[in-house]
């Protein structure tokens, strides 16, 4: 929701302050494809109670942001992330201005406002406070102090969210439109509407609210479950869900965070590591519970799930954009660190290190896709070109080529297994020749 409302609401004061015509115009995308917006519960219960159509919305898969770009006619503007996705950055010499409040990546090329506050939507409302206060109208005015009431759950303390800046504007606001909703009854519809996943598949619950990040061969899913661990665990067929969904998607990893409040509002947080890469799944979850910055103090609990590792987190107070930083510096390292070792005679034999009972194989032409972690928006990087396969020698002493078929089918995941299972032994037999 605080994209959505930045976006809209900074796209207003833009058109209101900046002199834009109908031939330089200023609009807002959603930066999701518009199948997925309703998924996004809490967000359309907002614009029907402001009074705005979906329909009025336009999304990332119904413009051609690089068309426009070559063709000289495109400026972003980006709220509430501050670098462009991997896939997106071909569009980075577009970029103008940056308002967001999560930590900062971008080197200071263009105009930033990068402000650890509650929400994106304060930084906004400031903006338009300081600059042009005169265009704050109601409908805006509603659309902004939903989204910071929900983001800093409704402003309590006991949360973790709220700063001063926060409380500074939604005051402002109620004190200059005091017939807005009574807060506490706004954030109990948002943060019910927010909550609700009944009716939704696990697919589309994971797709509710995830990012992505990734580095080197691995990509990695970080999705926010609004329900208690244990009873997203107990889903009929959670892992085969889970298989097929990272499948689908091209991710190595997914971590998910489940999240539910107290009646003070204080956050009760779990947390689950899946792959079916027993690699994977070990790295990532040693990376969360050695993290120091901060630690978010995990305790292992049980999970009936053989490819799952699930942990309470003591660190109630650290959310998916505090742990979003620990899963980067892991990848820069996994990234740095994963570079191929073993004989070319052993690549027959990759495959068997991967458990594909789960999961389908890859289609023919598939190939794992990259994403970027600048917001939780998956936009796949542009495929390499092909590679050809050159010819194989023949042996002279057997009758055809075992390879005239083509290679053996491969994952990544199995290569990867593969590599470090031989690097292991090598370590091995190098110490035990030390020791005779």
């Amino acid at each position: 929701m605080d994209s959505m409302v930045s976006a809209l609401a900074f796209a207003y004061f833009l058109a209101k302050t900046s002199g834009g015509s109908a031939k330089t115009p200023v609009v807002p995308v959603l930066n999701i494809p518009r199948a997925e917006f309703p998924l996004r519960s809490d967000s359309a219960y907002l614009l029907r109670e402001s009074g705005l159509a979906q329909d009025s919305l336009l999304f990332r898969d119904e413009v051609d942001l690089r068309e426009l770009h070559r063709a000289g006619r495109l400026a972003l503007t980006l709220v509430d992330h501050n670098v462009l996705a991997s896939a997106d950055r071909d569009l980075e010499g577009a970029v103008v201005e940056v308002i967001d409040h999560h930590l900062q990546e971008r080197a200071p090329s263009v105009s930033c406002t990068v402000e650890a506050v509650g929400s994106c939507a304060t930084l906004v409302t400031e903006r338009m406070a300081q600059q042009a206060p005169e265009i704050l109208d109601r409908q805006v005015a509603q659309l902004l102090y939903g989204a910071i009431v929900l983001d800093c759950v409704n402003m309590a303390p006991e949360a973790g969210k709220v700063t001063p800046k926060d409380s500074k504007y939604v005051d402002l606001l109620e004190m200059r439109f005091p017939d807005l909703p009574p807060r506490d009854a706004l954030f109990q519809s948002l943060q019910s509407a927010k909550f609700d996943v009944s009716g939704l598949s696990t697919e589309q619950m994971l797709l509710k609210d995830l990012k992505v990040v990734s580095g080197g061969d691995l990509t990695v899913a970080i999705s926010v479950v609004y329900m208690r661990l244990e009873e997203f665990l107990r889903q009929p067929g959670l892992q085969q869900e889970l298989c097929e969904f990272c499948h689908k998607h091209r991710y190595g990893t997914l971590v998910a965070m489940t999240i539910s409040f107290n009646e003070r509002n204080e956050p009760f947080r779990q947390l689950a590591v899946y792959s079916p890469s027993t690699q994977y799944r070990e790295q990532v979850s040693r990376a969360l519970e050695r993290a120091q910055t901060p630690a978010l103090d995990l305790s292992p609990v049980g999970s009936a799930c053989g490819d799952v590792k699930a942990f309470r987190q003591g660190h109630a107070l650290a959310s998916r954009k505090k742990v979003l930083p620990i899963l980067k510096d892991f990848l820069r390292e996994w990234e740095c660190s994963t570079a191929p070792c073993g004989d070319l005679d052993d690549l027959g034999e990759l495959d068997d290190q991967f458990d594909h009972s789960c999961c389908p194989p890859f289609e023919e032409d598939a190939r794992p896709r990259r994403f970027s972690a600048s917001r939780h928006h998956r936009r796949p990087a542009p495929e390499d070109e092909d590679t050809p396969v050159p010819p194989t020698p023949m042996n002279s002493l057997v009758e055809g080529c075992p390879l005239d078929n083509g290679l053996p089918k491969l994952s990544a995941e199995a290569v990867l297994e593969k590599f470090c299972k031989m690097a292991d032994e090598r370590a091995a037999e190098d110490s035990s020749r030390g020791g005779q």
